[in-house]
């Protein structure tokens, strides 16, 4: 394994490299809301993505073999942390910067903003995404021909968590697949609470109207009734539609034989798609937020693994879905993000959830152990 960069050593100005069908670099942003930031260009020859250290370690954007990655956000991003004040809009401020292709909401909370049960105030989606990370290593595996990328990140304060969050990238040569690794330590002598959903955010070309959803459901819930008007179309996407109004979709998935759990976002032409397998042990709540505004608003789909549903942490606690670490202790996890150009690949994915197919629990209104909302 060899060392391409560490910035215990101090963080360059100018940074790029490339061997072994791989490359990364460092493209700083001038102006803008993003002035100050850096994004760190990975490639893997047909999957090229920038990584914002300065953003929790986020993903901005990206492309697949020629085809964008990403959302057209009203947001004019990548948005410096400095210029987001998570508070505004009574906690909602979180969203002045959100225009990421992934991006992480936590670590000590997550969820729509108010005060939880001890009067302790929570914006919405928590503090990491907006954190930026205070180390960054890059590494070349020449025995599997990968990049890796690890970034170090501090949610913490006196009186308060104290959380660090390990972030590892992997992508080998000529792949299509992104390999996350994220390990969370509680530093404190105290427990600690945690939280982590990740935020995967697909817009065109990847989604259109008509584009499919292929999941192995267990069980499924609305998470309003609005959401639940909906919910027999809730597989497919509308085109653009101004003054639509987010449906969110809140899943329980069977595991595969690695004890994994899989979904597809399936273009309609069946040519593109976006195929995420995580650890269902690790990360066992499976969020679809369809949000297909107009072009101009907000035209994109989330596809959410997580250790909960983005629900207020009192009622997520109550029903044992956050995370209680123990002074030193850690929760982690690895999961893949794989973004498909081929019609085959896409049969093939298919075929792989229609294998874990079986009985489905879908509830046609939010119900009680998902939602707030349900009855």
């Amino acid at each position: 394994m060899k060392t391409i960069l560490d910035t215990s050593h101090g963080w360059p100005r100018d940074f790029s490299w490339a061997e072994d069908g791989l490359s990364c670099r460092f493209i700083p942003v001038n102006g803008g809301l993003g002035e100050g930031l850096a994004l760190l260009e990975i490639c893997s020859g047909p999957l090229r993505l920038s990584i914002l250290p300065g953003r929790g370690m986020g993903i901005w954007k990206g492309s697949c073999d020629g085809f964008p990655l990403g959302w057209e956000s009203p947001v004019q991003g990548p948005v410096h942390p400095c210029r987001v004040e998570l508070e505004r809009r009574g906690g909602l401020g979180w969203l002045d910067g959100f225009d990421e292709l992934l991006c992480r909401c936590g670590l000590a909370f997550n969820g729509p903003p108010g005060k939880d049960a001890t009067g302790y105030p929570l914006t919405l989606h928590g503090r990491i995404a907006n954190l930026p990370a205070s180390s960054l290593r890059i590494l070349h595996d020449k025995t599997t021909h990968s990049l890796i990328v690890e970034g170090v990140v501090f949610e913490s304060s006196v009186f308060d968590s104290r959380l660090k969050l390990t972030t590892t990238y992997s992508l080998a040569s000529g792949g299509r697949v992104l390999t996350l690794h994220d390990l969370v330590e509680n530093g404190s002598s105290q427990p600690a609470e945690m939280q982590l959903l990740y935020h995967l955010n697909v817009g065109r070309p990847f989604l259109e109207m008509g584009a499919t959803l292929h999941l192995p459901i267990k069980a499924m819930s609305p998470q309003t009734t609005q959401a639940a008007e909906a919910i027999e179309g809730w597989q497919t996407y509308q085109g653009p539609n101004a003054g639509f109004k987010e449906e969110v979709y809140l899943f329980h998935l069977r595991e595969n034989a690695l004890g994994k759990g899989q979904a597809l976002l399936a273009h309609p032409a069946g040519k593109l798609g976006v195929a995420v397998r995580f650890p269902l042990r690790d990360l066992p709540c499976f969020t679809v937020w369809k949000q297909t505004g107009a072009l101009e608003d907000a035209f994109v789909t989330g596809l959410e693994p997580a250790t909960g549903f983005p629900n207020f942490k009192d009622f997520e606690r109550d029903k044992g879905r956050v995370v209680r670490l123990a002074p030193g202790a850690n929760w982690e996890a690895s999961w893949e993000i794989e973004f498909v150009t081929q019609s085959e690949r896409i049969c093939q994915i298919k075929a792989e959830v229609e294998a874990l197919s079986g009985s489905e629990t879908i509830h046609q209104k939010p119900h009680k152990e998902f939602t707030p909302h349900g009855h």
